[in-house]
């Protein structure tokens, strides 16, 4: 399984490794110091910890709404917009005490203090967490009239929609107030930068000098106080349903990501900075190769770069040396590395806010680490002093910031409508180069990565265009959520030689936000060759991944009856008479499936897999298709088997839980350690082992408990952990063959009919790939990996002796069942994220209990 590594690889700097990973007094940081350990949710050699998060976390992360926060230029309000926030209850857990921190009960009554100072503060409530904890979003300005504040949003929307118009218009030069970005704590137990942002905020609202009058006369500045209050109380990374959200700017599937992404849609910062911990010296972005190819980099990298030398040079400036405090100088990736800390997937804060016209965006890693073995070993004197030298650290950091939006306010605001007007017209990217790109040193070829934006993307309509309605909707309803523009045909329409029927969705890539929805949409590109290793996933194709049909589309005329939509057409639907059958094709259908036998209605396996419903029970039928927007058809088959309410212990990843809770399973989370305490097997009727279970380190009992279980039930595993739990009860007969750990991306395969995957999407996502040899008596292959060049995207290497790679993994098992267990080597719930994939799970459930 996939080990924690160094992020970073040494240049030709000698000393370059131990400056990364090495603190004062030889304490180590985060093995691996990119904002988050460059593994799964969980590492080691069963994968980490099971997943145990409370299920009320996950039932608010999947019904949180999301609420702008720009209302219509009618109701626009002024600056300040203040409120009185109610205190939360005192917390002495809270893990920032320890550290001299200010806990997250101590921040409702700050921000009421600060509002007190003047005219200059505001609070908002963006959101909250999934443990329920407000988020709080403030905004230090200039005071604004509603009329200002209706004309500054006229400016903002200009920028974004008429890019030609805003570069012309001596408003938008002369009064647009530039956004500024700061987003705290995104990873719960790297603290500090929310307290340098209480900090600035207090400064920036006191001070009576002409730069601060004049920086918030021309620009907002946001800051996120804590954008994981859950993982700032209990010292995690994660959030309460154990998400790195720093991984999850895709999917959205968590509520603080889905209201940071909202504050990116309706700030529309100019530049923005990223505040983690912890890598020694002071890590300030842009990073190593290889670079996103979706941007617009040559403007991205202009600014990145510029405000990273203003940043290392108030870091620095700081005094703190490596001899007397075992701080050292700080570092910019792009300048002093060559490779493994790369802005390939926008899954992160930086990587992805450039997408909603950020032209400045850093992560930036105090360089004192202060949590995991830190936190439990260091005396509290050591761990204080070294949380307040990072708290100077981003305190410096951010100060440095907004003296470059100060002194390039109007170039970051021409960046910006230059982003936006490459994409509304369907300009070419310009490619980096030192011609391009003046006064950053060392771009080369290596640092090229441009794409060929299609004209526009169709998700078709009608008869047999979906594999599944629900994923179509699904995706739309995504793409709108992230600001992309989609429309409707009011017609039937030929396009790119190919006929489309009314009702499907087109998505234009002229439009402001092409870049998001190409990023999205499209393949991505197998980057194998191009670096030796990668920071995090390098494939994540929703086009491919989330179960929709979706044609690209590279014709230069684009003439379409349409419409824009703001939301997905409807697809729920009862059929009025007669004996109902829902298809299990999609997360959505077996989430509906799996209400109905909680209900207690009797239901029937479909020949096809999908599910039999009386007729009796078409009433709760419409209630369902209303909440999950799925389809139950007439039919006059009467059905196989009884489908059963499915009670799954799950040994599982975060994000497998969060899908599997998704899906409407009844869940118990497991582990080696449950189950060595006594686990009651008469609560499961399957097991779902991927994480967090070693059967080698069972007891006597406990592993005859776990066999006895699998020999009368059944096992559905995945990766290496399945196939131990599978091996140790003896019920496949295979050989488990693990692949490149390091591998990640979107692959072709093969599905065999009329098993669990028979109707599922023709490609795959795998991460740390396994896949079946040897397959004995009785063991079917439910899915292949595609013969040839199965590979669509991402990063999969075989390893130094040849073995691991995609070409030992092409035509082999890549999904195998038997009477008691169906085994994964594809990743079908990675992160939540392969939303077409998650029935495979579903039915493999359903099918060995």
């Amino acid at each position: 399984m996939r080990l924690p590594r160094p992020a970073l690889i040494a240049t030709a700097v000698a000393t370059a490794a131990a400056t990364l990973l090495l603190a004062p007094d030889g304490a180590l940081a985060d093995p691996a110091p990119r904002p988050g350990a460059p593994v799964r949710e969980g590492s080691g050699p069963f994968g980490g910890g099971a997943a145990r998060a409370p299920e009320d976390a996950a039932v608010r992360a999947l019904t949180a709404p999301v609420t702008g926060l720009t209302p219509g230029a009618g109701a626009v309000r002024g600056y300040p917009r203040e409120q009185v926030l109610a205190p939360d209850p005192r917390n002495p857990a809270d893990r920032s005490v320890k550290l001299g921190l200010t806990p997250y009960h101590a921040i409702a009554p700050k921000l009421n203090a600060l509002q007190r100072l003047g005219d200059r503060v505001s609070v908002e409530v963006a959101g909250r967490s999934a443990g329920g904890h407000r988020l709080y979003l403030v905004t230090v300005t200039a005071p604004e009239s509603a009329r200002q504040a209706r004309a500054q949003e006229r400016m903002r929307e200009l920028i974004e929609n008429a890019p030609a118009a805003a570069a012309k218009d001596p408003a938008v030069r002369r009064d647009y107030k530039a956004p500024v970005f700061f987003n705290n704590n995104i990873h719960g137990n790297e603290w500090e930068g929310t307290d340098a942002s209480l900090k600035l905020i207090e400064k920036l609202a006191t001070a009576g000098d002409g730069s601060t009058a004049g920086l918030l006369a021309h620009h907002r500045v946001y800051f996120n106080i804590t954008a994981n209050p859950d993982g700032r109380i209990a010292g995690t990374r994660e959030n309460a349903n154990g998400f790195d959200l720093n991984r999850d700017f895709v999917t959205a599937s968590q509520p603080e990501v889905r209201a940071m992404r909202q504050i990116a849609i309706d700030k529309q910062p100019a530049l923005m900075v990223d505040l983690h911990g912890y890598v020694n010296g002071t890590l300030i972005e842009p990073t190593t190769p290889p670079h996103g190819e979706n941007y617009e980099y040559d403007l991205f990298l202009k600014n990145t770069y510029a405000n990273a030398l203003g940043m290392e040079a108030a870091v620095n400036g700081l005094g703190y040396t490596p001899e007397e405090d075992g701080v050292e100088p700080a570092q910019i990736p792009f300048r002093d590395q060559q490779e493994g800390w790369d802005d390939w997937p926008p899954v992160f804060t930086p990587q992805y806010m450039p997408f909603h016209g950020t032209v400045a965006a850093h992560t930036v890693e105090f360089p004192m680490a202060v949590n995991n073995e830190e936190y439990d070993e260091l005396p509290v004197a050591e761990l204080r002093r070294r949380s307040a030298i990072n708290v100077a650290v981003a305190g410096a950091a951010m100060r440095a910031s907004l003296d470059y939006a100060r002194t390039h306010r109007t170039s970051l605001v021409a960046d910006q409508i230059e982003v936006f007007r490459r994409s509304v017209t369907g300009a070419a990217q310009v490619p980096v180069s030192a011609g391009t790109v003046p006064g950053v040193p060392g771009i080369g070829p290596e640092d090229v990565y441009t794409t060929d934006f299609p004209r526009a993307y169709v998700i078709p309509a009608g008869a047999g265009a979906q594999r599944s309605a629900p994923a179509a909707a699904r995706l739309v309803d995504h793409l709108l959520a992230n600001d992309v523009r989609v429309r409707r045909a009011t017609a039937a329409f030929r396009l790119g030689g190919k006929a489309y029927a009314k009702g499907s969705y087109v998505v234009d890539l002229r439009q402001p936000k092409r870049g998001m929805a190409n990023v999205l949409l499209a393949d991505g590109r197998d980057i194998s060759g191009k670096v030796s290793v990668m920071y995090d996933i390098s494939g994540w194709s929703l086009g491919r991944l989330w179960g929709a049909t979706v044609d690209t589309v590279r014709t230069s005329r684009l003439s379409v009856p349409d419409r824009p939509v703001h939301a997905a057409a409807a697809v729920g639907y009862v059929a009025p008479r007669g004996t109902l059958r829902l298809r299990l094709d999609d997360a959505r259908e077996v989430a509906a499936l799996n209400s109905l036998l909680a209900d207690g209605v009797p239901v029937r396996r479909a020949a096809d897999g999908g599910a039999i419903v009386p007729a009796s029970a078409r009433g709760r039928a419409a209630v369902l298709a209303r909440t999950y927007d799925v389809a139950f058809d007439a039919t006059k088959e009467t059905g196989g088997a009884p489908l059963r309410r499915v009670r799954v212990a799950a040994a599982v990843t975060p994000g497998e839980l969060f899908a599997l809770r998704e899906m409407n399973f009844d869940v118990v989370p497991v582990s080696t350690a449950v189950l060595e305490a006594g686990f009651d097997w008469s609560r499961a009727d399957v097991l779902f082992a991927s994480s967090g279970l070693d059967p080698a380190r069972l007891g006597t009992a406990a592993r005859s408990a776990l066999k006895a279980f699998l020999g009368r039930a059944g096992l559905v595993g995945r990766g290496t952990t399945g196939a131990a739990v599978n091996a140790a009860a003896g019920l496949l007969a295979v050989d488990a063959v693990e692949g490149n750990p390091d591998a990640n991306g979107v692959v072709r395969v093969v599905n065999s009919p009329g098993g669990v995957a028979a109707g599922a999407p023709e490609h795959g996502f795998v991460y740390a790939p396994v896949w079946f040899t040897g397959l004995g008596a009785g063991v079917r292959a439910e899915q292949s990996y595609a013969s040839g060049d199965l590979l669509v995207s991402g990063h999969w290497r075989a390893l130094e002796d040849g073995s691991g790679g995609p070409a030992q993994a092409a035509g082999r098992a890549s999904v195998v069942s038997g009477p008691h267990a169906v085994l994964f080597g594809t990743e079908p719930l990675f992160r939540d994220h392969p939303k077409g994939e998650f029935a495979q799970v579903a039915r493999a459930l359903l099918t060995v209990s």
